[in-house]
């Protein structure tokens, strides 16, 4: 399992998204799903998928939160042909946000947010990608120009970390700031991800809970290390969940929380849901007893 999975918060439609998903991407599955019960928005389903190497939680939780393409996901495609047919199957009843077509840094290109507004960018790449799905962050609004600041923050946060190719904007390119960054890469714990700044005015959309990441702690101390690295807004912790400065959503989870919540025993099941609910930071010590009952 991956480091860090991202989480995609759903009202009611997680097995329905992910049913597309898995049937639109190659190579995908649904490797679990369960249902929590007794949760503030009712029973709440919890899916784990596979898209091409990419795991992906999605949650069913009600319309508390909406995705924004404040991040989005790049898929790098071998063929034009490959571009033209995911676009296809996620375009119907979603919206363009930058047309199919060609572009300067691709001849076949084109982003959209599907029908469940989830942001997908599609990209023909003639060289094989090392990773196929890529989480792309747009800096805009009150964080737009942070960028770099972010990633240089992440990757000091993450021990396993590094800065790939950065493409900056220069004089001349406003509204964007120059040194802002059109395209930066990086990777935190072997996986890669993405930031661009955007200072567009028209972008009326930010960060928000819809889309968090999940990084997975083998002990207490690592919870602890993250929690205290990353959360910068206490008013947004709650459940494992935290905000950084930037306004990026982050839980930190333990890893047994996995085994714990898909043994299939739902009175054990209860148990957890119910005490993780209670707290903020997670007590991995007070999970295990609740699993054992105690």
């Amino acid at each position: 399992m991956e480091k860090i999975t991202p989480h995609l918060w759903y009202d009611r439609e997680a097995r329905e998204a992910a049913a597309l998903y898995t049937s639109v991407f190659p190579d995908s599955r649904i490797k679990s799903t369960i249902t929590l019960e007794g949760t503030p928005s009712g029973p709440a389903d919890v899916v784990t998928i596979e898209l091409i190497g990419q795991e992906l939680t999605l949650l069913s939780a009600g319309p508390l939160f909406k995705f924004t393409p404040a991040i989005s996901f790049l898929v790098s495609c071998r063929t034009k042909q490959e571009v033209d047919r995911l676009w296809g199957a996620l375009a119907e009843g979603g919206a363009p946000l930058m047309e199919l077509g060609s572009y300067p840094f691709s001849e076949r290109y084109g982003w959209l947010q599907d029908r469940y507004g989830l942001s997908w960018q599609l990209m023909f790449q003639e060289e094989p990608a090392r990773q196929a799905i890529t989480p792309m962050f747009l800096f805009v609004g009150d964080v737009a120009g942070k960028a770099d600041d972010a990633i240089k923050h992440w990757t000091s946060v993450f021990r396993n970390a590094s800065v790939g190719e950065v493409d900056r904007f220069g004089r001349g390119e406003e509204p964007e700031r120059e040194g802002s960054i059109r395209y930066g890469a990086f990777t935190l714990e072997g996986q890669q991800f993405a930031a661009m700044d955007s200072a567009n005015p028209a972008h009326g959309f930010g960060f928000n809970e819809a889309i968090s990441l999940m990084v997975h702690c083998e002990t207490q101390e690592e919870i602890d290390y993250y929690w205290g690295r990353l959360s910068a807004h206490p008013e947004s912790e709650q459940c494992g969940w935290l905000k950084d400065k930037f306004g990026v959503s982050w839980q930190i989870v333990p890893r047994a929380m996995d085994a714990m919540l898909e043994g299939g025993d739902k009175e054990k099941i209860a148990r957890v849901t119910e005490a993780f609910l209670a707290m903020k930071k997670f007590d991995l010590a007070k999970l295990r007893e609740a699993y054992k009952g105690r």
